[in-house]
């Protein structure tokens, strides 16, 4: 059984959509990751799997620094995004029920906006395009600056 959602137009599947919350922990931390099979789902569910563990604070800096690790990893040092990443753990933490009130699947079911990507929430709802993909954004946390105008 998978214990991940899929969003509209995500890839179909990965090896790491059955792995349960302390491997997948195990695995991103350990370095033991494939680079290729960890897409935006499994960033969310990565930042939910350290929520459930850790305080925001503490997530934001293990969050990064796996992910700055997975990207170099991936000869792709340039790929993290900081803003993205703040964003997303913020998001997912505001959303989230307490801690151990429940389960990954449950709350992906409720919250499927933070899995689709391109569009993502961020660009939807919370950033113009020019602030979330600038070079300032990328390199340190930048605050929404509001949803795109028509």
């Amino acid at each position: 059984m998978s214990t991940t959602t899929a969003a509209a137009g995500a890839p179909a599947s990965s090896p790491l959509d059955d792995l349960g919350d302390a491997a997948l922990l195990a695995a991103f931390e350990g370095g033991d990751l494939a680079p290729e099979s960890f897409h935006h789902r499994h960033h969310v569910r990565m930042a939910w799997v350290y929520l459930e563990r850790h305080p925001v604070l503490d997530v934001l800096a293990r969050f990064a620094e796996g992910l700055r690790r997975l990207a170099a990893a991936a000869g792709k040092p340039g790929l993290y995004h900081e803003t993205i990443t703040w964003a997303y753990a913020l998001l997912v933490n505001e959303r989230r029920a307490a801690p151990g009130a429940e389960e990954w699947p449950a709350f992906a079911a409720r919250n499927p906006d933070l899995l689709a990507w391109k569009p993502s929430v961020l660009e939807a709802r919370y950033y113009r395009e020019e602030t979330l993909w600038s070079d300032r954004a990328r390199q340190t946390f930048v605050l929404p600056d509001g949803p795109p105008t028509a």
